[in-house]
């Protein structure tokens, strides 16, 4: 190729990613369904970076045990919009502890806040090519909101879904994700999948419990007797993992309770690894 054509391509690229950049959405901080109202911003949030964890943002399931739950109590009133109901659990604070440890764990250039990203604002979610969600028992997309995130797949997007326990809420989880990708089968991820060695070989995995596992007087309902953790996925044409899925385990807590002396360390520990695995090997694949 010409020194000209070199430059003609290099010019390009760079409109492409102006043009895109120009559609980002900038950081906005939302209310916190646990009450994390007062995390103090770093120093360097305003810092650009190769990687951003992105929270997908979702309407509630009208007829889930939690779905209509939210920071001000139950009922319909509260807009998912404006934050407060499921898809802030862990919210801000799981996503800065998992930032903090993608910085120290890899090379990844991470930025140290969250992006929350609504589906609804089509030209934004492709900005944010990894995106993360809990509570998933509790979503319910819009046909129109199914549409985009399908999209945001095929194009090269990773989701990381995470914190669903039992048939019920898999059954509330699956009306949507059978919407995305209706012929696309969600199959447990052998255990030589890159995903589980990117970085870290995580061949033995342990069911991830929430912090209500371990707090004075909480409760284990969540674990039903028999429960077991799965590590379910979706994939592209090309075998490339878009839809990673932990079922009947809370990695999310793991990384929200990282500095806690209570929640086990074993945990913690397999939950950052995990998701550090995740971010790498959607950076590669």
């Amino acid at each position: 190729m010409s020194t000209r054509g070199a430059l003609w391509v290099f010019a390009i690229g760079l409109g492409i990613a102006g043009a895109l950049a120009a559609f980002e959405k900038p950081f906005r901080i939302y209310v916190s369904m646990e009450g994390y109202d007062n995390v103090p911003l770093p120093s360097d949030w305003q810092q650009k970076s190769e990687w951003v964890f992105g929270r997908l943002m979702y309407p509630n399931h009208p007829n889930s045990l939690f779905g209509r739950r939210g920071r001000f109590g139950y009922g319909n009133s509260f807009d998912w919009r404006g934050g407060g109901t499921s898809w802030t659990q862990d919210y801000p604070r799981a996503d800065r502890h998992f930032a903090m440890a993608v910085r120290r764990l890899t090379r990844v250039q991470a930025r140290s806040v969250e992006q929350p990203v609504n589906p609804d604002d089509q030209d934004d979610i492709y900005g944010w090519p990894w995106l993360c969600a809990g509570e998933m028992g509790d979503w319910k997309l819009t046909d129109t909101q199914v549409a985009t995130l399908r999209e945001y797949l095929l194009r090269g997007g990773f989701l990381l879904l995470d914190d669903f326990w039992g048939p019920e809420e898999f059954g509330r989880f699956n009306e949507t994700m059978s919407k995305v990708f209706p012929t696309r089968p969600i199959i447990d991820i052998p255990n030589d999948d890159p995903v589980f060695h990117a970085v870290y070989d995580v061949d033995e995995r342990r069911q991830l419990l929430g912090m209500w596992a371990f707090q004075r007087g909480g409760s284990m309902s969540r674990r039903a007797e028999g429960t077991v953790a799965r590590w379910m996925g979706i994939y592209d044409d090309k075998n490339r993992l878009m839809v990673a899925i932990n079922f009947n385990s809370d990695m999310g807590d793991s990384w929200e309770w990282a500095d806690e002396p209570s929640y086990p360390e074993k945990l913690s520990a397999q939950g950052l690894r995990m998701g550090v695995n995740d971010v790498v090997y959607s950076m590669t694949h």
